[in-house]
């Protein structure tokens, strides 16, 4: 069974034949996560509240919250204390919702509902939706260089480490957003198609997996086999998206769907069309279950992760 006993530490045995419910495990996963992120809320009353206003819009509107939960549940395959690794899973959730914000702007996708909500610069204006980017782009470093002024000097070289792969991960995300938008309308190749998914979307599924591992003192071999669960894992979440951009329930995902083919958008359906899609994607999340056999039970999370990331609906 997995045991929760705290918000702020997590406790897990397996005992017997062990079957996760995972819907109920991510929602408590989720609940950590969400009372993590609102102690960053900034509430002070001054000249740019409404700017702090358009932050929280996106932070806490809600979706899925998978990266900070893989950073988390990666650090439990080898530690039970959470509390070394939650300023780096908030970070990283930060991240992403700056470049949900980015990414939803008229330049770039254009879109007015994100989580059956109205997107950032629909709600608030659009400057102030690529203020509110920065301002989580840049809250996030200052997370986790708060963190790192308070580590001692036998955990600062890895923390050190893991700073380093996330700024490169950030990088690698807005190089592939704006990849993807260089090749709107155009032919691509398999090369570029997947440069742009590695990028865009893998690297930062990569990075939550490898600073879970890190932060755990993981060994360099243990880092690398689960490296490679988090790049097939990436991919097949760019995939699902693409495919339910084709095919999902408006109702369900919360925003229009057919906005990647209006847009010219490359995609794994575009390029290998919807049946080829759903077969790349049936393959990539076997090949990433089979690469965590070795954990056993441990890993049954994260192995059924896998699948929700195949089957998911939004």
């Amino acid at each position: 069974m997995v045991e929760y006993i705290s918000h702020d530490r997590i406790y897990i045995s397996y005992k017997g034949d062990y079957r996760m419910d995972f819907k109920t495990e991510l929602k408590k996963y989720q609940k950590i996560v969400e009372d993590e992120l609102a102690k960053y809320i900034r509430k002070n009353q001054c000249l740019e509240a409404r700017l702090n206003e358009s932050m929280e819009y996106s932070l806490m509107a809600g979706g899925k919250r998978l990266r900070p939960i893989l950073v988390i549940s990666t650090y439990q395959l080898f530690k039970n204390d959470i509390e070394k690794c939650m300023p780096y899973a908030v970070a990283v959730e930060m991240i992403h919702n700056f470049s949900l914000i980015h990414d939803d702007l008229p330049g770039i996708d254009n879109d007015d509902f994100r989580h059956g909500k109205l997107t950032n610069h629909k709600m608030f204006n659009e400057a102030t939706a690529i203020l509110a980017g920065d301002g989580l782009l840049n809250n996030a470093y200052m997370v986790i260089s708060e963190n790192l002024s308070k580590t001692n000097s036998e955990e600062l070289q890895t923390k050190i480490k893991v700073f380093n792969e996330f700024s490169n991960a950030v990088d690698r995300l807005i190089a592939g957003e704006y990849v993807d938008t260089e090749f709107e309308g155009k032919q691509i190749s398999e090369q570029d198609l997947e440069y742009i998914h590695k990028n865009k979307t893998s690297a930062l599924l990569r990075l939550c997996v490898r600073m879970g591992a890190m932060l755990a003192n993981a060994s360099d071999n243990e880092v690398e086999k689960l490296t490679t669960y988090a790049e097939k894992i990436g991919l097949a979440f760019q995939i699902k998206d693409d495919i339910l951009s084709e095919e999902g329930d408006e109702k369900i995902l919360g925003k229009p769907v057919g906005n990647d083919k209006e847009l010219g958008k490359c995609t794994y359906v575009s390029k290998y069309g919807l049946e080829g899609a759903k077969n790349i994607l049936d393959k990539i999340t076997k090949e990433a279950i089979e690469t965590l056999e070795p954990y056993g039970e441990k890993a049954e999370f994260l192995k059924e992760m896998a699948l929700y990331i195949q089957n998911r609906n939004k």
